[in-house]
């Protein structure tokens, strides 16, 4: 244990360093933690731990999606639920059978191998989409449908990963099996938070004390997540629903102003811990993966992903081209292809792939190859296409970190 503190506040240490350094050079914080976390792979100070599956859900996922949900206006997001959910939903399943199809018939892989990549590599990542949007300060609709749309996604692709597992082990559910589980795993995981978000706020609405406000969220944040993920439900969406209960139902009386300043403080610190983490961590494993013998199939992956993204946000922005409000506008529809960056998500289900999967050794090089590319490539040319396209209303200057600064 007192390695493992040690080494967390050498890697923190790091990250503060890399902060103020992409700050001068005007760089992305995440591609400066990536190229950190490669270097000290290649040192004695590698941590000792790892970024696995079960470390990104139980102690990073919580405090960013919770920071990100509490600042979330229900009003915005409720008006582009259709558009979210849509793209959450047959987005991800339309994105997950182009890649599909293609490392089948391209890369020759076999089916249940292809299938499984196209879901872990299709929903984009809560983790890189957040960071990078906070880094560059953009708001207001684009802001709330790009975020909201990588929470919501992750049910989706949890539900179909599960799928995939199944199917390779032989035991595939039905299709009615498969919307079932589905419903099961997004319903149940809202109505976590729900009761765990409105059980906090009849505790909070009981003191005016900012300290115990801040711990009265820290437990709804990861309350909810471990107790939706303890009934095999989806945690994001019970973090994301406790998050959004509070941030808009709190204010009205249940937490305290002064209260809310310092929750608002507390979690966005905690957002930047998390987001530090795990970029170091994403970034120590490609250090000692051989990409050449893969090159080419990660070429074909990360095209068969872009192609699956434009065809999901495209063709699902096309069907509320005549809806009014609901309408993407065809800089917004750009801003979100591109914009779906690929990230912690993927890198942890690849990881978490049993040893029993066939080709498992190239799916997770192909999926850290394309990860690699998604962070490195398209969040170097967000801030650039983001102010092409006017999506920033202030300038961001220089990026501080993966919160950026908040107005």
């Amino acid at each position: 244990m007192e390695h493992f503190i040690e080494r967390t506040e050498v890697l923190l240490l790091i990250a503060a360093i890399v902060s103020m350094i992409a700050r001068r050079l005007r760089l992305p914080y995440t591609i400066g933690l990536l190229a950190a976390g490669i270097g000290i792979a290649l040192t004695p100070l590698t941590p000792g731990f790892s970024l696995t599956k079960e470390l990104l859900f139980t102690a990073f996922l919580p405090p960013l999606i919770f920071e990100a949900a509490f600042q979330m206006p229900w009003k915005g997001v409720r008006r582009d639920l259709p558009v979210t959910l849509t793209l959450a939903t047959a987005g991800v399943a339309l994105s997950s059978g182009v890649v599909a199809v293609g490392s089948r018939y391209l890369l020759q892989w076999p089916w249940e191998v292809a299938i499984l990549f196209g879901v872990l590599i299709s929903a984009t990542d809560p983790v890189s989409v957040i960071a990078t949007f906070k880094a560059n300060r953009v708001h207001g609709r684009l802001g709330l449908l790009v975020e909201a749309e990588s929470l919501f996604n992750d049910g989706t692709a949890a539900v179909l990963f599960g799928v995939a597992l199944a199917a390779i082990g032989g035991g595939a559910p039905n299709p009615v099996g498969i919307v079932g589980q589905f419903l099961i795993t997004v319903f149940g995981g809202v109505l976590c938070g729900l009761a765990v978000g409105g059980f906090t706020l009849l505790l909070a609405g009981r003191t005016d004390d900012h300290l115990v406000e801040i711990t009265f969220t820290t437990i709804a944040a990861f309350g909810s997540f471990l107790l939706a993920e303890q009934f095999h439900l989806s945690g994001v969406l019970a973090t994301l629903t406790a998050g959004l209960l509070l941030g808009n139902v709190g204010p009205l009386g249940a937490i305290t102003d002064r209260g809310r300043e310092a929750v608002l403080s507390f979690w966005e610190y905690a957002g930047f811990v998390a987001n530090s983490l795990i970029f170091l961590l994403i970034g120590m494993p490609l250090a000692h993966r051989d990409f050449l013998t893969t090159g080419s199939a990660i070429g074909v992956a990360i095209l068969l992903v872009l192609i699956g993204r434009a065809l999901a946000v495209y063709g699902g922005s096309a069907l509320f081209h005549r809806a009014g409000e609901l309408r993407v506008s065809p800089a917004h529809q750009h801003i979100l292809f591109w914009g779906g960056l690929r990230g912690a998500l993927a890198f942890a289900l690849a990881l978490a792939l049993p040893e029993t999967v066939p080709l498992r050794d190239t799916i997770t090089t192909v999926t850290f190859g394309v990860v690699a590319f998604s962070i490195v490539v398209q969040g170097l040319t967000m801030t650039p296409l983001l102010k092409r396209l006017g999506a920033i209303g202030t300038p961001p200057g220089p990026q501080a970190g993966p919160q950026g600064e908040t107005d």
